[in-house]
């Protein structure tokens, strides 16, 4: 899955990641059975190339806002799609400049005079053989970009582009060829595309924290600085404890969130099942915690891996360090398929009705039904202990805590004449801190399940290394949020101050195993693309031989000196 958004081989992206990440899956999840047997093996033999087109320039996460328009003309069965505005054009989508030739576009669906709201159409973009634009088609490059500079990302401009009926993909909704519009069963069928993206998202965060921890913590074991000792020699910067601070950590989260996302994908895969089945119960569920798992796994690693650089000196900043490229792909991500913030919001709002159908005492759905422990009571203090269980369900009182003080605060301001959208929108500093932690409970949560399977099968030596990445992903996630443990649990001041050195210990337990741990990522030398991380140690002679590839050193003197410096010393200034 790593390939789909390009970071598996292709430093730079890959042009085709989106034709298999969400055209195909976009093809599987809205279009008909008779539009899938036109269109998916094409699709999947690569006969047809496409990009999926949905954020506008004027336009991303607000879907309802969106501009483009597809209104359909009974006179010739045939839909007629423009861009109004300038704000209109479909902006972002990768591939779109100059790979692809079909699109799924998304648009305002207009007929017998009435909009029906957003719905995917499939739109040829370029022909097949010349590779030009289709008429009335305005597609090109919006720039350059921070990374995936090979993902050349488009901008698509449709004037009166004219499509047949069948062009709309009608698995879900439908329009009949009198334009009668025939509903579908429920509006969070639209989920489907971007929360499949999303799953993928985390997974390929992992793979990224991973690599850059990979090359941070083999360059620290091999790098020498400053005496621990003085009547020793210079340690390796990794025996520094500080060092083992700042990657350990990110190791123990990079396998964290791996096991995440496997969970994850076994909730999209049964959630999907369930769908082809007509249920349609947990796909809210679904797209709630692939919303804030996108949100912690992206901001955790574009995090994460600007502190690796930062642990690796002045050498980190070296393009050969590579660290540009996993921060530019994980930074990116913190925006594209829904702004993190946004999608904290949409967790929040699900959390919030979640709370309130646990107040009117209905059964809730797994990921959140631990709020039910906490419904009818006042704010109350958890028992805290040291042990990994009981950390992990001080997230659930935290998150409980929080969403009943949020909900409270929605009720004041409506009591005060707000709407609920206004007070929805002036409590969203605090379902945003509900939803994250949320999501931090659940990788916790699935991390330690899936830590505990495995150390029944594994060795001792094994099960300690085991045991002790789970534990600092869950001390270090607990001292994130110590503020919050000392207000809704019976933590005290002695209870942190052990939980502190409880970290350290797991930091030192860790030290003569953490290149084993990386190596155990298997990741090859010419994935990592690091002359600071590769496997053999030789640091210095990689970045030698780097900087002997500059084209500054391709000969003594450069033209510069005569042109500019020499002149410059013989003036007369």
């Amino acid at each position: 899955m790593e390939a789909l958004l390009g970071t598996g081989f292709i430093k730079e992206g890959n042009p085709l990641g989106i034709h298999f990440s969400m055209f195909i899956p976009a093809i599987v999840g809205h279009a008909s059975p008779e539009q899938q047997d036109q269109y998916l093996k094409k699709a999947l033999n690569c006969e047809i190339i496409g990009s999926y087109a949905q954020t506008e320039l004027g336009h991303g996460t607000f879907l309802r806002g969106l501009e483009t328009t597809a209104t359909f003309d009974p006179q010739t069965d045939e839909f007629v799609i423009n861009s109004p505005t300038l704000t209109s054009y479909k902006w972002w989508p990768g591939a779109l400049a100059q790979t692809v030739n079909h699109c799924v576009v998304m648009a305002q669906l207009y007929s017998n005079g009435k909009c029906y709201g957003i719905h995917p159409f499939m739109v040829q973009v370029r022909d097949s053989d010349t590779h030009m634009p289709m008429p009335g088609i305005d597609i090109g490059d919006i720039g350059d970009k921070m990374g995936y500079k090979g993902v050349n990302n488009g901008y698509l401009g449709l004037k009166n582009v004219r499509i047949p009926r069948t062009g709309m993909m009608m698995k879900n909704a439908k329009l009949m060829r009198d334009g009668t519009y025939v509903k579908p069963s429920s509006s969070v069928l639209a989920y489907g595309t971007m929360v499949f993206v999303r799953v993928i998202i985390v997974r390929n965060m992992a793979q990224s924290l991973a690599k850059a921890a990979t090359i941070a913590v083999r360059y620290s074991s091999v790098r020498r600085q400053s005496h621990i000792n003085p009547e020793l020699p210079e340690v390796q910067v990794i025996d520094h404890v500080t060092q083992q601070a700042k990657l350990f950590p990110l190791v123990a989260k990079a396998i964290a969130l791996k096991l995440t996302s496997d969970n994850l994908w076994q909730m999209y895969e049964r959630t999907t099942s369930d769908l082809n089945s007509g249920s349609l119960d947990r796909l809210p569920e679904l797209h709630a915690i692939a919303c804030c798992l996108k949100v912690v796994s992206t901001s955790d690693t574009a995090t994460g891996v600007e502190v690796c650089r930062l642990a690796c000196g002045g050498h980190g900043y070296l393009t050969c360090a590579n660290f540009l490229n996993y921060y530019s792909l994980a930074s990116a991500a913190s925006t594209y398929e829904g702004e993190n913030t946004v999608l904290l919001l949409q967790t929040a709002r699900f959390l919030v009705k979640m709370w309130n159908q646990a107040v009117q005492g209905k059964q809730l759905m797994p990921t959140v039904d631990y709020l039910q422990n906490y419904v009818g009571k006042q704010v109350q203090q958890f028992p805290w202990s040291d042990s990994v269980p009981v950390i992990i369900s001080a997230f659930q009182a935290v998150v409980a805590n929080k969403l009943r003080i949020a909900c409270q605060s929605i009720e004041k301001r409506k009591a005060k004449g707000a709407t609920p959208e206004e007070a929805t929108n002036m409590t969203g500093l605090e379902l945003i801190q509900v939803a994250e932690v949320h999501g931090r409970w659940f990788v916790l949560q699935s991390a330690y399940e899936m830590f505990e399977k495995a150390c029944q099968k594994a060795s001792a030596p094994l099960v300690s290394v085991m045991q002790n990445l789970c534990k600092l992903v869950v001390y270090d996630e607990a001292l994130r949020i110590r503020g919050d443990l000392l207000r809704f649990t019976t933590m005290t001041e002695t209870d942190l101050v052990k939980l502190e050195q409880n970290y350290e210990a797991c930091l030192q337990a860790l030290r003569p195993n953490a290149v084993g741990i990386v190596d155990a990522f298997d990741y090859p030398d010419f994935v990592l693309g690091s002359a600071l991380g590769a496997y053999d140690g030789n640091v210095y002679e990689r970045l030698f031989a780097e900087a002997m590839k500059s084209p500054l050193n391709q000969e003594p003197v450069n033209k510069t000196f005569e042109l500019y410096l020499k002149p410059l010393m013989k003036s007369r200034l």
